[in-house]
């Protein structure tokens, strides 16, 4: 199988392969009805907390591995705030390569169940969230103190030729010795970056780059300017975007801007939760303590987990920066989660993306990152409220709050449909809010693996954009039962049958999906199959199946869940199913032609006629592909 624009897929095995299970014992289900209310009764309450003897809770998620971050970007290990912070990942089988506040790792997940660390590249980035292409890694640097020659003295002055904000770029062809080959400055640093390759050259890609630092004086990086919004020489409201020519990195640097931002109206947001009032207060009766102190009260509150959010203030504007950008090259479309809006980009010519529709809510605080479903008929926002750093999953947290939020997709339109969020209540020192994830290939359903941070990971259905649902989780106690602790999933991400967990304290944590009564054995081999070569969680990959059983029963395995079509009619099917596979050759092909000819009377009869089509379609190509 292959995708377009340069993401080799690799071979999914034989086209008739065996499911590893037949008909199962499914059964008709009806997805729960959507929390008003974080549950207080939920497994994961009140989880022993540990750096790395806490309790855990897990449905559907089966630990392989959790391996501690390197002691290089931890010092003597343990939880030691947002300099040693872990952040993204990227995915090259079968090397995973995890970002970090302070550099990045190279894992070798050859074994899943012994991850072993390649190399550790101590460099300080300020988030450090990674993109593979080929043999080059792009590595995002934000914080003004970083270097070019990643000393880590860091950097005061406030004009200096050491400073290095942009992207690093690196020659991975030896994972054990990384080496930098470019850095690419940027006006605002790069907070997160998307790779997109150019439709027509295959020898070119490019960057689009989020950076949320303040704009850097002009006498440090020519070009970079802080004007009003209207003034398209400034250096806000725009994408930076960086040209690689992948044979020569070492000659890349910005070409373009994205001004998808322009006119967007300042927006309105909700105000505090219960919890934070009652903190508010307590923390007004703290205030001359801290006016006492003002060197430490000045310390505190940023927003922490993201970087530096810099840069002068200004009158009340639309926002002025992305925070993701995804891009979904063989959809010609992409998604910028932009502070105070979600946006749906065109992105036909990468170099002049144009905005096709922006979208607000009050009950978004931080339009943070966005998921397309595989064929781009949905869209899945998500808001870190709190900015990853506070507890936003308590009791008497509104659930609209720091959730997801679902929405179709029809031509340059998109329409809301309901908010998800994680409904287990955590502690209030437990950092907890939607953040990143990826989507799980099963066929005929929408689900996305997600990180939480100390809320767990999970595994979310939004098939139906009006009804998303939990469909597994895993989670871990507190870092630290007394002490708000930043850790927890960064992200969690499903890349070549894994769904791997990238936690900020504590390290990487690899999972296999097991079975349960909303994910069949069935479901979950389909998944496997479809397998990349390289995965960025910001650039998604158009997945497609190949003609095999673990296909087509999932289908069959979801018209009984849901009911959508006569058991006894099921029944049949799984017995003519059994049958197919059991034959040969010729005998296979006859039975499964047969058996899509006979589909396509139930599918004008089905209660759910349209996933009929979809396994008639699975069965035709089983046939297609049997000699």
């Amino acid at each position: 199988m292959r995708t377009s624009r340069g993401i080799a897929l690799l071979a999914a095995g034989m086209v008739a392969a065996a499911s590893s299970a037949q008909a199962q014992s499914v059964k008709p289900m009806t997805p729960p009805v959507a929390a008003k209310a974080a549950s207080t009764t939920d497994p994961r309450v009140g989880l022993k907390g540990g750096l790395y003897d806490a309790a855990s809770a897990a449905k559907g998620l089966k630990l392989l591995s959790t391996t501690p971050k390197s002691a290089k970007l931890d010092g003597d290990g343990g939880a030691r705030g947002l300099t040693f912070a872990n952040s993204d990942l990227a995915f090259k089988a079968p090397y995973v390569y995890q970002g970090n506040f302070s550099g990045f790792q190279i894992w070798n997940m050859a074994n899943p169940s012994k991850p072993v660390l390649t190399s550790v590249e101590v460099c300080a980035t300020g988030q450090g969230d990674p993109s593979v292409w080929g043999n080059l890694l792009f590595i995002s640097s934000e914080s003004t103190g970083d270097r070019t020659d990643c000393g880590t003295q860091g950097v005061t002055d406030r004009i200096s030729m050491d400073r290095m904000v942009g992207v690093r770029i690196y020659d991975i062809s030896d994972p054990a010795h990384p080496k930098k080959v470019k850095d690419v400055q940027t006006c605002r640093g790069s907070h997160t970056h998307t790779v997109v390759p150019d439709p027509k050259d295959k020898g070119v890609v490019y960057i689009y780059v989020s950076g949320s630092a303040g704009v850097r004086p002009e006498e440090e990086l020519a070009g970079c300017k802080d004007l009003p919004a209207e003034d398209v020489n400034g250096a806000r409201f725009r994408i930076e975007i960086i040209k690689v020519e992948i044979a020569h990195p070492e000659n890349a640097k910005v070409v373009s801007f994205g001004r998808i931002l322009d006119g967007l109206a300042p927006v309105t947001q909700h105000g505090q939760a219960p919890a934070d009032i009652a903190e508010a207060k307590a923390a007004a009766a703290a205030a001359a303590a801290a006016a006492a102190n003002p060197e430490a009260a000045a310390g505190r509150g940023g927003r922490g987990g993201r970087g530096g959010r810099g840069g002068p203030e200004a009158a009340p504007t639309g926002p002025n920066q992305c925070h993701d950008v995804t891009l979904y090259p063989e959809m010609g479309v992409g998604a910028g989660a932009c502070g105070g809006y979600g946006v749906l980009i065109d992105i036909k010519d990468p170099l002049n993306p144009k905005r096709l529709q922006a979208v607000g809510d009050t009950n978004f605080a931080f339009w943070h990152s966005a998921t397309f479903n595989n064929d781009a008929s949905k869209l899945l926002f998500t808001d870190e409220w709190g900015g990853g750093t506070s507890p936003k999953c308590r009791s008497d947290d509104p659930i609209e709050w720091g959730a997801d939020a679902v929405f179709t997709v029809k031509g340059s339109n998109m329409t809301q449909g309901a908010f998800f969020k994680m409904a287990a209540s955590q502690t209030k020192t437990e950092n907890c809010v939607a953040h990143n994830g990826s989507l799980i290939p099963v066929p005929g359903r929408d689900i996305m693996g997600q990180g939480w941070y100390q809320g767990g990971l999970n595994l979310v259905d939004f098939t139906d954009a009006a009804h998303p649902f939990e469909i597994a989780y895993f989670d871990r106690g507190p870092v630290d039962v007394n002490k708000l602790t930043t850790a927890g999933y960064w992200g969690a991400y499903y890349y070549n049958g894994l769904l791997y967990g990238s936690e900020i304290a504590r390290g990487i944590d690899v999972f296999e999906l097991t079975p349960t009564d909303w994910l069949s054995q069935n479901e979950i081999d389909a998944a496997k199959l479809v397998k990349f070569v390289q995965f960025n969680p910001q650039m998604q990959p158009k997945a497609t199946w190949p003609a095999a059983f673990p296909v087509v029963r999932s289908y069959v395995d979801q018209l009984v869940r849901g009911s959508g079509i006569a058991a006894a009619r099921s029944t049949e099917i799984n017995a003519a199913i059994d049958a197919a596979e059991k034959a040969t050759g010729a005998a296979r092909k006859t039975a499964l032609e047969k058996l899509a000819g006979d589909l396509a009377k139930d599918a004008t009869t089905a209660k759910d006629g349209a996933r009929v089509k979809l396994l008639i379609g699975a069965v035709k190509n089983l046939a297609n592909a049997t000699k």
